[in-house]
């Protein structure tokens, strides 16, 4: 127990130090905590936050609301990095698409604009074993733009 008490106040001390949002020029961010590059896409907060162990990401393609070209088809990728940078996790597409199946990773795949939710279970895709507690970032690139980001926390 106090193993599990020092490490929350591990994170919560690194947490005081990042910064809240991480968002590319020409990006701003909303009052829900949500990045957003106007034309381009969001990337909201994780669900929960803290959490253990999966959660959930809401994020939007193109311009969901008014979709002035339905047709057109985005690259979409989005990735989990632990502190070290290093790459822990590409989540599955909850619920899919007409052109794309729901589980399949977030890497590279062809939406249209919309809103859409990516799923992460939690687990480091190097070790196979549940990501330790701490705090990692995740990133949404849509075509050639640079990519949102944002932070979430995981508690053992």
């Amino acid at each position: 127990m106090k193993r599990v008490v020092t490490l929350l106040g591990l994170v919560l001390a690194v947490g005081a130090f990042m910064p809240r949002e991480v968002a590319a020029q020409g990006s701003v961010i909303d009052q829900s905590s949500t990045v957003v590059r106007r034309g381009v896409g969001k990337l909201k907060q994780n669900y929960p936050n803290p959490f253990n162990p999966k959660t959930w990401i809401p994020f939007e393609v193109g311009d969901a609301s008014q979709c002035s070209d339905p047709g057109r088809q985005h690259r979409v990728t989005l990735r989990i990095f632990n502190l070290l940078a290093r790459e822990v996790a590409v989540p599955v597409l909850q619920g899919g698409t007409s052109t794309v199946a729901g589980g399949q990773p977030i890497s590279g795949i062809s939406v249209p604009c919309g809103a859409y939710e990516a799923y992460w279970d939690g687990v480091d895709k190097r070790t196979g074993r549940d990501a330790p507690s701490g705090i990692y970032s995740y990133t949404l690139q849509i075509d050639d733009k640079p990519p949102l980001a944002k932070k979430m926390i995981v508690v053992k």
